[in-house]
């Protein structure tokens, strides 16, 4: 249940409000302060309130609407239709995520394999225009053959790579045992697709106070992600970003996965949290990655996530699907018209 306040209040009726809500009808209230309307999420027990009720308590009072959808955070009613910013402090000033501000790109290797690769692959996206980079120190793989990552020694190369290019950090947590050492490095705390209904984990990072990326699941619907993302929310973490990498379905011969571009509008009509696409796990080959990110840009994502390694053939995990350096100068010259490639 939301109560939208009539324009103008003034903060100390704002106040006045929210505690006569929590004390009288023993619910959370949540504030949205937004351009025009402040907005109260009410938490709790609601299905007997009476409307009523809540709209004759004060005169500031504007309406009270009830949210029928199960994710009462993430849903766009809760914010009264308003699309919520996520602003992330990094090394080279704050970043916002949201549908009102520019796209932002995130680019780096699946993996973290050595520290002079990431910083110089820090270097190159940054240069091309990239504001945050992406490497994964604990890596879930389907084989526990595969290259699992350097783990916590990683994350001391990512630190490394911030240090020399200012860029922000983005990388996955895969247990709660390692929240606090990731929390430590990263700027943005991922949580992939495997770990999307993981609930503990989830609970976790919401407690904490660095934003999160939640990833799709492999064959989550809408409702389950953003349910997952309520778990976060509930926590009381109000900065989750949601990323469409691509769900499985019956045709895997040509893509590794199905890109689903058709989110982006349904999520727009559902929630207030911004929306990154990525393309490289969404589609698992390195030519398929420019059209379909130009796409995403045309169909309206906020944000973009871009494998990109120095030397793809030769990478430990994902290679196929990683552009190179010089590959993602020209595509971001496309998406960022505004800068020049910077070839070398």
């Amino acid at each position: 249940m939301i109560v939208i306040l009539k324009p103008g209040i003034p903060s100390s009726e704002v106040e006045i409000i929210s505690e006569a809500l929590s004390e009288q009808w023993n619910v959370k209230v949540e504030k949205s302060v937004g351009q025009h309307k402040t907005v109260l999420g009410l938490i709790g027990e609601t299905a007997l309130l009476h409307k009523d009720q809540i709209q004759n308590m004060n005169p500031w009072i504007e309406q009270v609407l009830r949210i029928e959808e199960p994710f009462k955070r993430a849903s766009l009613g809760f914010r009264h239709g308003q699309a919520s910013t996520v602003k992330v402090s990094t090394p080279n000033g704050d970043v916002d995520f949201g549908k009102n501000h520019p796209l932002v790109i995130v680019a780096g290797p699946c993996s973290v394999e050595n520290e002079e690769m990431i910083v110089e692959t820090a270097k190159r996206v940054k240069a091309a225009g990239a504001k945050f980079l992406r490497g994964g120190a604990y890596k879930p793989r389907t084989s526990p053959y595969s290259f699992q990552g350097h783990g916590e020694s990683a994350l001391g190369m990512l630190d490394a790579a911030r240090s020399a290019t200012g860029l922000g950090i983005i990388t996955e947590v895969m247990d709660t045992a390692d929240l606090e050492a990731v929390a430590e490095v990263a700027d943005v705390l991922q949580v992939g697709a495997r770990n999307m209904q993981n609930f503990a984990l989830l609970k976790k990072v919401g407690a904490q106070d660095k934003p999160v990326l939640l990833k799709r699941g492999i064959a989550a619907t809408v409702k389950d992600w953003l349910m997952a993302a309520e778990y976060v929310l509930s926590e009381g973490n109000p900065n989750v970003i949601l990323c469409e990498r691509g769900i499985r379905t019956f045709d895997r011969q040509y893509t590794r996965n199905t890109l689903d571009l058709s989110v982006i509008p349904v999520l727009r009509t559902l929630t207030h949290l911004p929306i990154m696409i990525d393309p490289s796990h969404g589609t698992g080959k390195s030519e398929f990655v420019p059209p379909m990110a130009k796409a995403s840009v045309a169909a309206g994502t906020d944000a973009l996530m871009i494998e990109v390694h120095p030397n793809p053939a030769k990478a430990l995990s994902d290679g196929p699907q990683s552009l190179t350096p010089n590959q993602f100068d020209a595509l971001a010259a496309e998406l960022l018209p505004q800068r020049v490639p910077a070839l070398v």
